[in-house]
């Protein structure tokens, strides 16, 4: 992959940070330099940062491990739900669900319910039941799907979230510090770098900012699930080699055996001589 240049974060407006009355004082080493009562984001500080998240996000992949990734302002949803697709990991971009993390248990009951009503639908069940009890099934499974449809495949608590806005998005960063999930999260001047364990200091409100940020993330996550692939691959072919040796090693042993099984028999057979005699 190939690193992401300071151009590049310019182009996209990553440096745009707020103005100056809504900052956090907590993000003064990430400021470049104020203009027009805006602050600028120093982007060479935003590279180091951002790599830093990519290469451990890679390494989670490569443990074949879960990201959450979450974000539900407006501008950056679909961008979130596209990206988390093109690597095939969770994501929430509706609403953050009270005790998502805390609670979930009770969220995958939630979902094992959204599972069950789908069946009902593809068996052919839902059309035994009155146009009422059917009305009912789907707007609950409607809502269900919207809800829970993307953290379907997500069997266990996910090993860290990425969040996009963590301000907005405090309940989540929230609930991951009491589990200690690692969290990463776009950064703004008006938010605490200090609450995730890796902050990439970005415009988190202009959706090309949002969008070049989550497609070198997702690379990198994407480059950990290959490496993965391609050793497993290995290791299957190694498996697949060592059994053949084995197969070969074994095979003059298996000759010898059927020789001396041979020999035996005629020994042990009847002098046809004699018995003619």
């Amino acid at each position: 992959m190939s690193k992401i240049t300071v151009q590049q974060l310019l182009n996209a407006g990553v440096h745009f940070g707020h103005l100056r009355r809504k900052w956090n004082p907590q993000m003064a080493p990430y400021i470049f330099m104020e203009k027009n009562g805006i602050h600028i984001i120093d982007l060479n500080k935003t590279v180091v940062h951002l790599d830093e998240a990519a290469n451990a996000l890679r390494q989670m992949a490569r443990s074949g491990k879960k990201i959450l990734f979450v974000g539900t302002k407006k501008q950056a949803k679909d961008i979130i739900a596209d990206k988390a697709k093109g690597c095939d990991m969770p994501y929430v971009t509706e609403r953050w669900p009270g005790g998502m993390l805390t609670n979930f248990a009770t969220i995958r009951k939630t979902v094992k319910k959204m599972s069950r009503l789908d069946s009902m639908v593809k068996d052919g069940t839902a059309e035994t039941l009155s146009k009422k009890e059917r009305l009912v099934l789907d707007r609950t499974k409607s809502k269900l799907e919207k809800d829970f449809g993307s953290i379907a495949d997500l069997n266990r608590l996910p090993a860290a979230i990425f969040i996009v806005d963590i301000k907005r998005e405090h309940i989540a960063v929230a609930e991951a510090k009491r589990l200690n999930i690692p969290t990463f999260g776009m950064v703004d001047t008006n938010s605490n770098p200090n609450e995730v364990d890796f902050a990439i200091p970005a415009n988190d409100d202009a959706a090309d900012s949002v969008s070049l940020i989550l497609d070198y993330v997702t690379q990198a996550i994407r480059e950990g699930l290959a490496d993965r692939k391609a050793s497993k691959d290995a290791d299957s072919e190694e498996d697949s080699d060592d059994v053949a040796e084995a197969m070969i090693a074994a095979a003059p042993t298996a000759a010898v055996s059927a020789a001396e099984v041979e020999v035996e028999v005629e020994a042990s057979a009847p002098d046809q001589s004699e018995s003619n005699e």
